[in-house]
């Protein structure tokens, strides 16, 4: 039952990075404080999805065929929400003079 739940989990977090599509239609969300703001709160959400996934893989064992797959995209969603905070970060500390 609780390799089901952590499977039904992940799978929802799989979905959820896509929500950022539907709200940047908006205006608000393509001017500056709310789309940093946006972009990196979804980035956090994929590291954190990401970290969830391997450790419900690792450390329940909860190893079926979805949870496989899960592990594969939400690993990668997790990657890409590093490289997001990591160029965040990078353009702030250019913009600032640091670097």
């Amino acid at each position: 039952m609780r390799n089901k739940i952590l499977t039904a989990v992940s799978t929802i977090m799989l979905f959820v990075p896509w929500t950022i599509l539907p709200l940047r239609t908006f205006d608000w969300a393509l001017e500056s404080p709310a789309a940093e703001i946006m972009i990196a709160c979804y980035a956090v959400f994929m590291i954190f999805s990401g970290v969830f996934t391997i450790v419900s893989y690792v450390k329940a064992k909860a190893g079926n065929n979805l949870m496989k797959v899960c592990l594969i995209v939400n690993s990668l969603y997790a990657v890409a929400g590093i490289t997001f905070l990591g160029m965040m970060i990078h353009a702030q500390l250019m913009r600032g003079g640091l670097l």
